[in-house]
C-alpha cells in the first residue's frame, strides 16, 4: 500500500498481516557460542587483552566480547544468552468485512478506552524522549515520519544495516502504539505522538543477543531518554548462576539508565504463566529489578458483526456495551503474578474458536503501523493488528511519557510510582499487579 491508497481497501479483508494475530514470545533462549559480559569491576588488569570487544559498556563496568572459551576462563565472564522469535503460537490473515468507521482510531479501542483523545487537550508527550529496543522501525511510515529521530536511532547487532528492519515489523508496530501520529486525519492514533522516537535494532533476523540489549539499554540511557520500552524477553531461564550473572548485568545497566533519567518498562511474556510460582526459572528482563513488568488485557467481541458499526460510526461506546469480555480483562497468553507484574495494560485479545473464521475477530487485537516488503525489498507502509504483553508495554510506556512532559522534573521512579499508584483496580492481583492502566487518571492527578 502507497500512502495515496485508500485506507479502507486495506480493511477490507486484511485481518491480521504479521502480522496479524502475532504474539510474540522470546524462547529458545541459549548460551551463545564465544560471545561474553565481562565484569570489568571484578576483572583483572589486562583482561580485555587480545578479546574483540563488541561494546564497550565502561561506564557501567561491562564489556560483551567475542573470545574462545580458554579465553573466558574465570568470575569475570558469563556467558551472552541468544533468545529468537517464536510466532508459531498464532498467525494468520483473518478476512473480516470493511468496517462501519471512516477511520483507523476509531478501531483502536485501546485509546478509546483509554480517553486518549481526552487526554491530548492537556499533553501529547511533547518535550520527552522514548527509546523503542525492538526490531527496528521504518522511517518512512505516515504515522511514524514525524515523531522518528533518525540521527540518534541505532542498530547494535553488528550485522552491517542500519535501525530500519529486515526480518519484521514487530517494531515498526510498537513505535505505532507509542507515538502514531494525531494530526494526519486517516492513519492511526499513537499514546503519545508529540514524544521524539529512537528506534535501537536489537534483532538480527529473529535473533538477538543480550549483550547487544544491554548495550541499547545503555546507550537509551546515554541520550537521556525518558522511557524505554522493551517488548522482549525469554522464558523460562534457569535460574543458576550464569542466568543470576546476566540478571546482575541487567539491574547494573537498569540502575545506570535511571540515573541518567531513564525508565525501563518491558513486557511480562506470552506464556499465560504464573511467574510468582513457576519454580526456578527465570523470566528477563521483566523480572529484573528497575524494570517496570507489564501483563495485557483485552477484549472479545469489539464490534463483532457490525456491533457498534451502525449509523453512529464514531460512538465506540455503543461498540464497548456490547462486548463478552471487557478491555480490563487479562488476556488468555498474559504471564501473571502479583509480585512479577507491576501493572496492567492494553495487549489484545482473540477468541480461539473465532480466529481465522467469518467476522472481525481480529478488531479485539491492537491495531497500529506495520509495513508489507516490496517485491524490490523495499518497506512498505501499512497498518495491522497484534496482540501480546509486546503491545501491552508500550502502552505503559507512552503513558510514563505524557506523566513526564507534564513533570519534566520527575525521576524514573516517581513516574513509576505515579502510574502505579493511579492503576485502577479491576481484578487480581495476579494479573494486574498494582492495577489497570489509567492514563486518564495519571495525566489529571498530580505526581
Amino acid at each position: 500500500m502507497t500512502n495515496g491508497t485508500n485506507r479502507r481497501t486495506f480493511l477490507k479483508g486484511a485481518g491480521a498481516a504479521l502480522g496479524g494475530l502475532a504474539l510474540p514470545k522470546m524462547v529458545s533462549a541459549k548460551s551463545a557460542d564465544k560471545r561474553y559480559i565481562v565484569d570489568l569491576k571484578s576483572a583483572s588488569k589486562g583482561v580485555l587483552d587480545g578479546l574483540n570487544v563488541v561494546h564497550d559498556l565502561s561506564q557501567i563496568d561491562l564489556a560483551v566480547v567475542e573470545a574462545d572459551e580458554a579465553q573466558a576462563q574465570g568470575k569475570a565472564f558469563s556467558k551472552d544468552v541468544e533468545m529468537k522469535f517464536d510466532f508459531a503460537a498464532a498467525e494468520d490473515d483473518g478476512n473480516g468485512d470493511e468496517p462501519g468507521p471512516r477511520k483507523l482510531s476509531q478501531l483502536q479501542w485501546d485509546k478509546q478506552s483509554q480517553g486518549i483523545s481526552q487526554v491530548h487537550g492537556q499533553t501529547r508527550g511533547e518535550g520527552t524522549r522514548v527509546a523503542v529496543l525492538d526490531s527496528g522501525a521504518i522511517p518512512h511510515h505516515p504515522d511514524l515520519k514525524n515523531a522518528l529521530n533518525t540521527d540518534l536511532s541505532r542498530n547494535f547487532t553488528g550485522d552491517g544495516g542500519d535501525f530500519t528492519p529486515w526480518y519484521n515489523e514487530h517494531g515498526t508496530h510498537v513505535a505505532g502504539i507509542i507515538a502514531g501520529d494525531d494530526t494526519n486525519d486517516e492513519g492511526v492514533v499513537g499514546t503519545a505522538p508529540g514524544t521524539e522516537l529512537v528506534a535501537l535494532r536489537v534483532f538480527i533476523g529473529p535473533f538477538a543477543f543480550f549483550g547487544d540489549i544491554i548495550a541499547a539499554m545503555t546507550y537509551a540511557g546515554d541520550i537521556e531518554s525518558d522511557v524505554a520500552n522493551m517488548s522482549l524477553g525469554t522464558y523460562p531461564m534457569p535460574d543458576d548462576e550464569s542466568t543470576r550473572d546476566l540478571k546482575k548485568s541487567i539491574e547494573r545497566v537498569a540502575d545506570y539508565a535511571a540515573s541518567q533519567g531513564t525508565l525501563m518498562v518491558a513486557a511480562a511474556g506470552n506464556d499465560g504463566t504464573n511467574l510468582d510460582t513457576d519454580g526456578d526459572v527465570l523470566s528477563l528482563p521483566n523480572e529484573a529489578e528497575n524494570v517496570m513488568s507489564v501483563g495485557a488485557t483485552g477484549p472479545v467481541g469489539y464490534r463483532w458483526d457490525d456491533k457498534g458499526n451502525g449509523k453512529f460510526v464514531r460512538n465506540y461506546r455503543a461498540a464497548f456495551n456490547k462486548l463478552d469480555e471487557a478491555p480490563t480483562d487479562p488476556a488468555p497468553y498474559t504471564n501473571y503474578g502479583s509480585e512479577a507484574i507491576d501493572v496492567s495494560a492494553p495487549g489484545g485479545n482473540y477468541d480461539t474458536e473465532a480466529k481465522g473464521g467469518d467476522g472481525n475477530w481480529q478488531y479485539d487485537m491492537v491495531l497500529s503501523t506495520v509495513f508489507e516488503w516490496g517485491d524490490d525489498g523495499s518497506t512498505v507502509p501499512d497498518y495491522g493488528w497484534k496482540s501480546g504483553t509486546s503491545m501491552a508495554a508500550p502502552q505503559v510506556t507512552a503513558a510514563a511519557a505524557l506523566v513526564k512532559s507534564q513533570n519534566p522534573d520527575a525521576t524514573p521512579a516517581e513516574v513509576r510510582e505515579h502510574l502505579e499508584s493511579t492503576a485502577r483496580d479491576v481484578g487480581q492481583a495476579k494479573y494486574h499487579g498494582e492495577g489497570h492502566l489509567d492514563i486518564e487518571a495519571a495525566v489529571n492527578e498530580s505526581i
